[in-house]
């Protein structure tokens, strides 16, 4: 907790579910006519040693039989989140970062990049047919034509360290290359046996694996590829009794791959003076493999210089400076954003190579180009879910849906801590193995796949970072999908392409938006918030409408930013607004719309936000502590969204109304303004000018930001230190926001403008001067007697105007 915060105490959370500022609102409790201390003060009844929890923020100690309970209080909850403390709604660059992430992205053309039978590992496309005896148990492999290989020769980059991996392969006859899928291992592996056997090459039937070649199978004088299935399709573990089926029994009898294997292997290649390559996709298998003496991690080559060994391929013959008008074009911002991805693996770059080429010629348009650009990420997508469940039973698919749950995770923690995603990545992991296979739910592994080759599963880096609590900023190992378009590209494939994973998905985000942390709730709502979007009917039902209806204070702050999000689709839009209307009065959803209503998405504009929130509060009790509390935190939650001109001008008008109700709910607000961090008031939508004072208060931000606003935000905070009801509430948070104004140069001077307006009258004065010196004279924490006198010549100011 910092010693910046002044009422530090009754700004923080408590874990007994109490007000932690109960007793300084004067509404009862020990303080009830005794000395005004304030939440600064040291001895103040703090800890609550002797006083019952109850069930409500601020409520008093537990009744005795017969005695008659209080009259509630509207500013029990002054100066609170409805999210269990000021802090519980998180830092801005959480929302940011998650708007950022989940962008909308155009639709667009889609293909695939093949696999079996097919090499189009970026350097070169190569597609081979072969006929097979029938029966599984025999062996076939395919010439790679010798004219293919040729044509590689012209394109290939060698990737660092090809050098070393020839002498390897030449030393040992087996080499096995470790990578990601499309990083160029293909291509490699083709170049470094056509070297070596001068453009003899066959391809190994890749159903089978290294412990059932025989030596009869391979070629003289020949290199053999062969490509290993990934670990997420075989398991190393056994699969659990009671399922004996023949392909269960094949699958068990198979011995998991070793250096014997390998060495096996390679006798039967120097036998046949022979070379072999053997491809394994990064992961556990692989891990293992570069431990040993055959296993040789292939980094990608760089992209830049594979698009331009195959577009001076591709426009050969063209005019001159066809070649540079091309990698220009490939340069371009808007072909680089369609593309959303920070750099190309080798088979993408030639895939650009052939785009950008007939873009040359002029058998594309630009727009037709942009097109099958924005493809890319679709492509790499449909590749990662395309039956990551088969064949269908879970040990099997197992390793698959790990996979595929850590690629979910990521889409939506992208930018966040590693450790979030990778536990996110875990319960989502389990939801999809009950779903697949009820009756026999998996554990977890404990030592699998380490944590520096995760990544490379979600096409991911893991980098040092920092992540923003609010307070502070703190650093973190991040993790973040190596393109900007990826997480959208992930969410949109496996909520629009398969249908029964959105069960799955949707309890998995409910869930994590019953987390109490900002960093995953935030997260997690404004995820199911876009998911909404593109399926209203089943996303409201599935995600919005369950934790709508729960008594959790964080899954209704969830599902208000999740309708709000979901609003910013003018075509959801109505939809929304209606939900709001019909929730508006029923007493177990009037919180969520009160919150939904802070974000403006859902009304449209800031005025009919206010509107929305005004109706509301209007049909209440003036002393309805509850509601006055989620919309006072909506009110200032839209003078932080980039209109508060708009939210003055109205509680202006709210006071002047002279109801009840509306008076309490711009007290309570002006307190919230207090008290509250900027930065805890993030919206939905950007406000740039705010980010510079994120941890200031928010009355402090708008002094900053809009100085025009001063006269009428004075006047406001004048109103609400003379209210009785609020005075000695509003004076705390007063204290609070004069303490961190000490420290704080800049701050210090716009509190310093404020002051005057606040001392009109001598009875406003000697209110503030009494502030001041119950703030310097405290023994554990005085306030720093320079900053304390020019708040006090500023208070002076007040007479003469």
């Amino acid at each position: 907790m910092s010693d910046e915060d002044g009422a530090a105490a009754r700004d923080e959370p408590r874990d007994d579910g109490r007000s932690a500022g109960g007793d300084s609102s004067g509404a009862g409790g020990d303080r009830a006519g005794g000395d005004r201390h304030g939440g600064d003060r040291p001895g103040g009844d703090r800890a609550g040693g002797d006083r019952a929890p109850a069930d409500r923020p601020g409520a008093d100690r537990a009744d005795t039989a017969g005695e008659q309970q209080p009259e509630a209080n509207p500013f029990d909850r002054a100066g609170r989140s409805p999210v269990d403390g000021v802090g519980g709604t998180g830092g801005a660059g959480t929302a940011r970062a998650a708007l950022r992430t989940l962008a909308p992205r155009p639709a667009g053309r889609s293909y695939e990049f093949g696999r079996d039978g097919q090499i189009y590992e970026g350097n070169q496309f190569i597609t081979q047919y072969w006929t097979s005896p029938g029966a599984r148990s025999d062996i076939v492999q395919g010439r790679v034509p010798e004219e293919t290989l040729r044509q590689l020769d012209d394109v290939y980059c060698e990737v660092p360290g090809y050098v070393r991996m020839r002498e390897l392969l030449r030393e040992n006859r087996l080499l096995v290359l470790c990578g990601e899928s499309g990083s160029g291992r293909k291509a490699t592996a083709l170049a470094l046996l056509s070297e070596l056997t001068d453009h003899k090459v066959a391809r190994l039937d890749p159903r089978h694996r290294v412990d059932e070649i025989e030596t009869d199978v391979l070629e003289r004088a020949c290199g053999h590829l062969l490509e290993l299935p990934s670990d997420d399709a075989r398991p190393d573990h056994e699969p659990p009794g009671g399922r004996d089926e023949p392909r269960d029994r094949a699958r068990r009898s198979r011995v998991r791959l070793s250096e014997l294997h390998l060495d096996r292997f390679s006798r039967q290649l120097r036998e046949q003076d022979g070379y072999g390559v053997v491809l394994v996709e990064s992961g556990d298998l692989a891990d293992r493999m570069m431990r040993g003496r055959y296993g040789v991690y292939c980094p990608p080559p760089p992209s830049d210089e594979v698009l331009h060994r195959h577009l001076r391929q591709l426009l050969r013959g063209e005019p001159v400076g066809a070649l540079d008008s091309a990698r220009d074009l490939a340069r371009q911002p808007e072909v680089t954003k369609a593309l959303g991805l920070d750099a190309l693996r080798p088979r993408e770059a030639a895939r650009l190579a052939d785009h950008l080429a007939r873009r040359q010629k002029e058998e594309l348009t630009h727009e037709e180009l942009l097109a099958d650009c924005t493809a890319f990420v679709r492509a790499q997508a449909r590749a990662w879910f395309a039956g990551a469940d088969r064949p269908g039973t879970l040990p099997e698919a197992q390793p698959a849906l790990n996979a595929t749950a850590f690629r979910i995770a990521v889409a939506v923690f992208n930018g966040s801590a590693y450790s979030i995603a990778a536990e996110a990545a875990e319960l989502l992991s389990w939801e999809l193995g009950s779903t697949l296979d009820p009756e026999h739910p998996a554990g977890r592994r404990l030592f699998g796949t380490h944590a520096d080759s995760r990544p490379v599963l979600a096409r991911s880096v893991v980098e040092d970072g920092e992540l923003d609590l609010g307070p502070a900023k703190v650093p973190v190992r991040a993790i973040r999908f190596q393109g900007d378009a990826l997480a959208t590209a992930v969410l949109g494939e496996v909520w629009h392409g398969y249908h029964n994973v959105r069960g799955p998905v949707s309890r998995w985000l409910r869930s994590l938006c019953d987390d109490a942390r900002p960093e995953v709730w935030v997260r997690a709502s404004i995820a199911a918030g876009v998911l909404c979007s593109w399926d209203w009917i089943h996303g409201f039902g599935e995600l919005i409408a369950p934790m709508a209806v729960t008594d959790g204070a964080v899954p209704r702050m969830a599902a208000a930013t999740a309708l709000a999000e979901a609003a910013r689709d003018p075509r959801v839009r109505p939809a929304v607004v209606a939900v709001l209307k019909e929730w508006a009065g029923d007493d177990d959803l009037r919180d969520v719309v009160l919150l939904a209503h802070g974000y403006v998405l859902a009304a449209g504009t800031v005025s009919g936000s206010l509107d929305g929130l005004a109706r509301v509060v209007r049909e209440r009790e003036a002393t309805d502590v509850d509601v006055l509390s989620s919309a006072a935190f909506s009110v200032a939650r839209l003078l932080a969204s980039g209109e508060p001109e708009t939210v003055t001008r109205r509680m202006a008008e709210w006071l002047e109304d002279g109801r009840l109700n509306l008076a309490n709910l711009v007290l309570v607000t002006m307190v919230d303004t207090l008290t509250f961090r900027t930065t805890h008031l993030w919206g939905l939508r950007d406000v740039p000018e705010l980010e510079p004072h994120a941890a200031r208060p928010l009355l402090v931000a708008l002094l900053a930001t809009h100085p025009e606003l001063t006269p009428e935000l004075g006047a406001l905070l004048r109103h609400t230190l003379n209210a009785a009801r609020s005075g000695e509430v509003a004076l705390d948070g007063l204290g609070s926001l004069l303490r961190r104004a000490a420290k704080d140069e800049e701050a210090l001077g716009h509190v310093c403008r404020l002051l005057p307006l606040l001392g009109v009258s001598r009875r406003d004065r000697d209110r503030l001067r009494g502030l001041l010196k119950e703030l310097v004279g405290d023994r554990d924490r005085p306030m720093d007697k320079r900053a304390a006198g020019r708040m006090w010549d500023a208070v002076a100011e007040g007479a003469t105007r």
